[in-house]
């Protein structure tokens, strides 16, 4: 398949990190979302991450407004019947990848793949809304989608061989690294092992073994990790962390999933992570402290 134009929908972190990404690589991005204040601001943000590096000598003004120029912005879901790829990037519920897909399945041609980026829903349950499952797949883009080597894909139980592997050489395509799960399992395989470790240092934090700062310090320095897991936590964003454990307790039924009160008490106060400025530490602060939580 010859991938030229890909639609990504969600604006978010993910989203924008992956149409940043593809359109890196020279393609043509349109990237969707409801809320056009929200694509702005993506697309500004992109476009600040360019200006950086022309700042240090590592692009041209030229380049720059080229590679913005590729990245097509809209509200508009209809746009995806004249892509070539299309990944949704939207929050980790079930019910609204559901209602996307089978909205999708209508627009998009029969032969064009339907890829979700999720970390914790069932490809095969996002796909069980469509006509044709076997063309649905799970790609899950690591943050930041730019940086981060590994893209995993994961077939549902219904998708074709095919599917997986035209997927995987568009993963190459974009300079990434692809691990293709054998099969079908809730969150593949980096995101299932790490939400164990990063669950658990949550509720080492909860019963008060030790401070965010120490935690964070004893595994980088114990365990040779690059940044702290609840640092880390900060960076997908609480609530997709909270979104992914509930899901791997509720489908595994696995104690080690089992989330801590406490993340839902930080989600509905609005401490979702460095996107919100503040989680379990504090980034209005330079540098970052650890946020007092009660």
């Amino acid at each position: 398949m010859d991938i030229k134009k890909v639609f990504v929908l969600g604006a978010g972190i993910m989203g924008s990190g992956i149409a940043h990404l593809c359109a890196q690589q020279g393609l043509n991005v349109v990237l969707v979302d409801i809320d056009e204040g929200i694509l702005k601001k993506s697309l500004a943000g992109i476009e600040g991450i360019l200006n950086k590096k022309v700042a240090k000598g590592k692009m041209t003004e030229d380049a720059v407004k080229e590679m913005v120029g590729r990245i097509k912005i809209s509200t508009d879901k209809n746009e995806a019947a004249s892509c070539d790829f299309v990944i949704e990037a939207v929050t980790e519920n079930i019910n609204l990848k559901q209602k996307l897909f089978k909205e999708l399945d209508e627009i998009v041609p029969d032969e064009i793949i339907l890829a979700t980026n999720t970390t914790a829903c069932s490809i095969s349950e996002v796909a069980s809304v469509t006509k044709d499952p076997s063309r649905v797949v799970g790609m899950h883009f690591f943050n930041p989608a730019v940086v981060m080597k590994l893209v995993e894909i994961m077939p549902g139980l219904a998708t074709k061989p095919e599917v997986a592997a035209t997927t995987k050489e568009f993963v190459e395509s974009l300079g990434k690294e692809p691990v293709v799960t054998a099969k079908e399992g809730i969150a593949g395989i980096a995101s299932r092992v790490l939400a164990g470790m990063l669950n658990e240092a949550v509720w080492v934090l909860e019963e008060g073994i030790g401070t965010a700062a120490d935690i964070d310090k004893a595994m980088k320095m114990g365990s040779n990790l690059p940044m702290g897991p609840l640092a880390l936590i900060d960076m997908i964003g609480i609530d997709t962390h909270l979104a992914k454990t509930r899901n791997l307790y509720v489908k595994l039924g696995d104690a080690r999933y089992r989330p801590c009160y406490l993340l839902e008490k930080m989600v509905h106060a609005g401490y979702l992570g460095r996107k919100a400025g503040k989680g379990f530490y504090d980034y209005t602060q330079d540098p970052p402290v650890p946020t007092v939580l009660k």
